[in-house]
C-alpha cells in the first residue's frame, strides 16, 4: 500500500486496504485506524513510524529480515531449517543415490551393475537361474555396502569402476564430515532421511567450559552403568501399576531380595559373566575390584588398586598419583567369552585381567590409555580380532589389539571429555557410537575416515547408550546438568528420538544409570527405586523398591539370561534381586554347595 502511496495512487492504496488490510481490523481496529489515516496524509512519511522508508525494495528487505527472525524464534522451527550443502553436481549424486537405492532392493545384486537408460527402474537378473541372498535391510545404517555398487556417473563417456562405499550411516549423517568420501555408496537410503531431518547446532551451553584432561572434576563424577549388547530378562517387581501397563506374569515381577553383598566400598561398575550367569563383577570408588559368586554368596576375589608397573607409565600419570593417590573405577566389564576382564579407572589407565576359573584372575594388560580418566571400557570384535575400545577426558576414543595391546586407531574429533562408547555390529558393518558431555553423539567405522554421525542427545550431557539384546533396537538414557533425565528409543534409519519415555517425575541427584533386558523391558535406577518400562509402551511399568535401601540413582546390572538383577545400595553393598527363573538357579547351586559341604565332611569324619 505505501509503494502505490508513494506514487499518489489513492485509488489503488484504497483497494489494497479494503481487500487486503480490512483484516486487521477484527482483532486490531487501532491498528487499521492509523493505517487508513495514512490516505489522509499528503506524504505518508509524515507518519512518525514511516518517516525512515526509503523506497519499496529496501522496505521489503527489512522486512524480510524481521520475518526471518520471528521465524527463527518461534520453537515450532527448531531444528528445522537449516538446509543441507550441496555440491554443483548435485543432479548427479541424486541419480547416483537413487540408482544405489535401487539396487540396495535387487534379490540378486551383482557385484558390477550396469545401467543403460534412466527411463525404467533398474533390477539385476536371475544369475544362471540360481537365488542370491536378499540385500540385508539394515536399519541403523540406512545402507549397507554391497559388493560393488554403481559407479560414479561422469560427465561423459561409459562408467568406471568406484571403490567400495565407507559411509554406510546415511540417515544419521544430517552433517557429514570435512573428509573426502566414494561419491556413491551402495543403496544409501538415508540420503532422503538426511534431506527431511537436517539439523540445527544445538543452542545448548554454547560456551560450556570443560575441564582438562587432568582436572579431579570429572574423574570423580558419577558413572553410568554403561551398555551391554546382550542383555537380558525381568526382574522382581513390586507390585505397582500405571495407566496403559500390559499385564505380565507373576513369575517375571518377583518380590523377594535373593542376595545381600557386602562390598565395603560404594559399588560403581558391575557386570556378570557372559556365560556363568551367577558371576558378579564390581569396581568401587575406592579403586577395589570384587568377583563375586551370587550362588554362594562368596567374594571370590578382592583387588585393590595398584599401578603394575609405575615405571612405564607416562610422567602425567605419575605426577597425577603424587598429587592425589586417589582412584575410581569408572567401568568394570567382562569380554564376550568371558576368559578376560577389563577395568577403566579415574586415572589414566585401563587394566585387563584373564580369567581363569573360580578365584583364579591373572594380569594380562595394563594401558596407559589417555591423559585424564578413562570413562568407558568395551570389547568388540572387528575383523574377527579381539580387540579393547577406551575413550576418555582427553576426547578421544582409542582402538586397542586385546593380546598385545597395541594401538590400532585413535579417534579424534569430539570436542569435549567422551563420556561412552557402544560398539556394535549391523551384518557385516562393525562400528562404534560414542557420546560425550556436550551430548553430541558420533559414530565411527575402524578406518581413519573421521566420524559418521553428529547428532545431539537429549539431555546435552551425560548419556549412555545400549541395544536390545538382539541387536535390533537402540536406546540412550541421558541426565542433563539440572538433573533432567531422557530415556528414549532412537529411529535408527533416520538419527531421530522414536519414543520418549515418561516417568522421570522429580530432578534426578545422580546420573541416571539404564540396562535393558530381553528383548522387552528396560529399567533405570532413579529416585531411590528401580523404574520398570515396556518397550513398546512409553508409560512407567512398574517400580522396584528391592526392601529400600538404595541410593538416589543406584548403579544397576541384568545377568545375561535376565533372572538377576544386581543393584548398588547406600551401605557400600549389593542387593541381588531375582525372578521365578532366577530363584530356581539360586536354590539349585545352595543346594550343590550344602551336597558338596556334607561329602566333604562326611570323608573328613571317615
Amino acid at each position: 500500500m505505501c509503494s502505490f502511496a508513494a506514487r499518489h495512487d489513492r485509488s489503488k492504496a484504497v483497494e489494497i486496504l479494503v481487500k487486503d488490510l480490512k483484516v486487521f481490523a477484527s482483532f486490531n481496529e487501532e491498528l487499521f485506524k492509523e493505517i487508513t489515516q495514512l490516505l489522509t496524509l499528503e506524504n505518508f512519511r509524515e507518519n512518525e513510524q514511516l518517516s525512515k522508508y526509503g523506497d519499496t525494495k529496501s522496505a521489503r528487505a527489512i522486512m524480510l529480515v524481521e520475518l526471518k527472525k520471528l521465524i527463527e524464534a518461534n520453537p515450532l522451527f527448531r531444528d528445522k531449517l537449516q538446509f543441507p550443502n550441496l555440491k554443483s553436481s548435485r543432479l548427479r549424486t541424486l541419480i547416483n543415490q537413487s540408482l544405489n537405492w535401487q539396487h540396495q532392493l535387487c534379490k540378486n545384486p551383482r557385484p558390477n551393475p550396469d545401467i543403460k537408460t534412466l527411463f525404467v527402474d533398474h533390477s539385476c537378473g536371475q544369475p544362471n537361474g540360481a537365488r542370491a541372498p536378499s540385500p540385508a535391510n539394515n536399519p541403523l545404517l540406512g545402507s549397507i555396502p554391497k559388493p560393488g555398487g554403481f559407479p560414479q556417473l561422469g560427465a561423459h563417456g561409459p562408467f568406471q569402476p568406484a571403490p567400495t562405499p565407507v559411509a554406510p550411516l546415511a540417515g544419521w549423517m544430517s552433517n557429514p564430515p570435512a573428509v573426502t568420501h566414494p561419491a556413491v555408496s551402495g543403496g544409501a537410503i538415508g540420503f532422503a532421511a538426511m534431506l527431511k531431518h537436517p539439523r540445527t547446532p544445538s543452542a545448548a551451553n554454547p560456551s560450556m567450559d570443560y575441564p582438562s584432561g587432568d582436572s579431579d572434576h570429572v574423574s570423580k563424577r558419577p558413572r553410568p552403568v554403561g551398555l551391554s549388547e546382550e542383555v537380558n530378562l525381568p526382574v522382581n517387581m513390586m507390585p505397582v501399576t500405571y495407566p496403559q501397563s500390559h499385564s505380565y506374569p507373576q513369575d517375571d515381577f518377583h518380590k523377594a531380595v535373593a542376595r545381600t553383598l557386602s562390598q565395603g566400598s560404594a559399588p560403581m561398575s558391575m557386570d556378570f559373566h557372559p556365560v556363568q550367569q551367577t558371576l558378579l563383577l564390581v569396581g568401587t570408588n575406592v579403586g577395589d575390584i570384587g568377583l563375586w559368586d551370587v550362588g554362594t554368596k562368596e567374594r571370590l576375589v578382592v583387588r585393590n588398586f595398584k599401578v603394575w608397573e609405575l615405571g612405564k607409565c607416562s610422567m602425567a600419570l605419575q605426577a597425577a598419583l603424587v598429587k592425589d593417590p586417589t582412584v575410581s573405577v569408572n567401568r568394570i566389564i567382562w569380554s564376550p567369552d568371558g576368559t578376560l576382564f577389563g577395568v577403566a579407572y579415574s586415572r589414566h589407565i585401563v587394566q585387563i585381567y584373564s580369567y581363569h576359573g573360580g578365584d583364579d584372575i591373572r594380569q594380562h594388560l595394563e594401558i596407559d590409555a589417555h591423559v585424564g580418566g578413562v570413562n568407558d571400557i568395551a570389547f568388540a570384535h572387528p575383523n574377527k580380532q579381539l580387540c579393547i575400545i577406551t575413550c576418555g577426558d582427553d576426547k578421544t576414543i582409542k582402538v586397542w589389539e586385546a593380546t598385545s595391546g597395541t594401538k590400532q586407531f585413535t579417534f579424534e574429533g569430539h570436542e569435549a571429555p567422551v563420556y561412552s562408547v557402544c560398539p556394535h555390529y549391523k551384518e557385516n558393518i562393525q562400528f562404534i557410537f560414542s557420546t560425550a558431555l556436550d551430548g553430541k553423539i558420533k559414530a565411527w567405522l575402524y578406518d581413519n575416515l573421521g566420524s559418521r554421525v553428529d547428532y545431539d542427545a537429549p539431555g546435552h550431557w551425560c548419556t549412555t547408550m545400549a541395544y536390545s539384546a538382539d541387536g535390533s533396537r537402540l536406546f540412550s538414557c541421558g541426565t542433563s546438568k539440572d538433573g533432567e533425565s531422557h530415556l528414549v528409543e532412537w529411529n535408527e534409519s533416520e538419527g531421530a528420538v522414536k519414543r520418549t519415555y515418561q516417568g522421570f517425575r522429580k530432578r534426578s541427584m545422580g546420573v541416571v544409570q539404564f540396562d535393558t533386558t530381553r528383548n522387552r523391558f528396560l529399567a533405570a535406577g532413579d529416585e531411590f527405586v528401580i523404574k520398570i518400562w515396556d518397550m513398546d509402551n512409553t508409560s512407567l511399568l512398574t517400580t522396584i523398591e528391592a526392601d529400600g535401601g538404595l541410593p538416589a540413582s543406584p548403579r544397576i546390572r541384568f545377568n545375561k539370561e535376565g533372572t538377576l538383577l544386581a543393584v548398588s545400595t547406600v551401605d557400600n553393598g549389593i542387593k541381588v534381586l531375582a525372578n521365578a527363573d532366577g530363584v530356581r538357579l539360586l536354590r539349585t547351586l545352595e543346594n550343590r554347595s550344602f551336597d558338596a559341604s556334607r561329602s566333604a565332611s562326611e570323608t573328613v569324619t571317615k
